[in-house]
């Protein structure tokens, strides 16, 4: 696969995750992933994992977070035992700083604020999240930095912050406070989605920042994957 790398040392790598790729293996993927790309590239020829720590690092193939299959942008893989459970204790830590790009439906009032709604797995579609009572706390700060309009649906350009690390959180959150993600087919609703798929072929979220403290030499690295095309043209 041709997966461009933003970062690396002997340490770490930061990529770009194209859109369209998925990045754990799973029974239900039948596609190259992009564990399947990173194993050969992090796990050494004879490592025998004798540790829990180890052994999650072999299993995951030093990937330490994820994010969706038609979301783009920077994802962190740990080359070294110590290295991933450095990353991971940032994550658990809320260390880890992370920015994505949006396109979302409407004029969001007011242009910057606060989503704070607890995230959890839906009972009636396990395969959807939703805001559940009973959910893990979420958090996302948001600031517009364009309006607009686009195939006769105004449309606005949202800098997202995830305060936690949810599954689905920022496609939940904005769907929460009815500006749901154009092209997202799980959450826009099926009308609204096969309408922007027209225009917009995937869910146009980009995860365009990263900064977290280096494992080795502990100062920050921040690291930023350009704008994909589809989501330029759309900008």
């Amino acid at each position: 696969m041709d997966i461009p790398i933003l970062y690396e040392d002997e340490h770490v790598f930061v990529i770009n995750k194209p859109s369209g790729i998925v990045v754990n293996r799973a029974e239900s993927v039948k596609e190259e992933t992009v564990q399947d790309w990173a194993a050969p590239n992090v796990l050494r020829d004879g490592f025998v994992p004798a540790t829990d720590n180890e052994k999650v690092f072999v299993e995951r193939a030093g990937i330490v977070h994820r994010i969706d299959k038609e979301t783009s942008g920077c994802l962190i893989i740990a080359k070294t035992v110590t290295a991933f459970t450095d990353i991971q204790r940032q994550f658990k830590e809320r260390i880890v700083k992370k920015t994505y790009l949006a396109i979302v439906h409407g004029h969001l009032v007011p242009e910057s604020g606060e989503i704070r709604a607890p995230v959890g797995r839906l009972p009636w579609n396990r395969e959807r999240f939703g805001i559940l009572p009973g959910g893990k706390d979420a958090v996302t700060k948001y600031t517009v930095m364009r309006t607009g309009n686009s195939h006769k649906t105004d449309i606005s350009l949202v800098a997202l912050y995830p305060e936690t690390g949810r599954t689905h959180q920022i496609r939940v959150h904005v769907k929460y406070i009815n500006h749901s993600i154009i092209g997202d087919w799980q959450y826009a609703g099926r009308k609204t989605a096969r309408a922007d798929r027209l225009w917009a072929p995937r869910v146009m979220l980009h995860a365009w920042k990263v900064a977290f403290m280096h494992p080795d030499h502990h100062t920050e690295l921040a690291i930023e994957a350009p704008v994909p095309d589809d989501m330029k043209s759309i900008i």
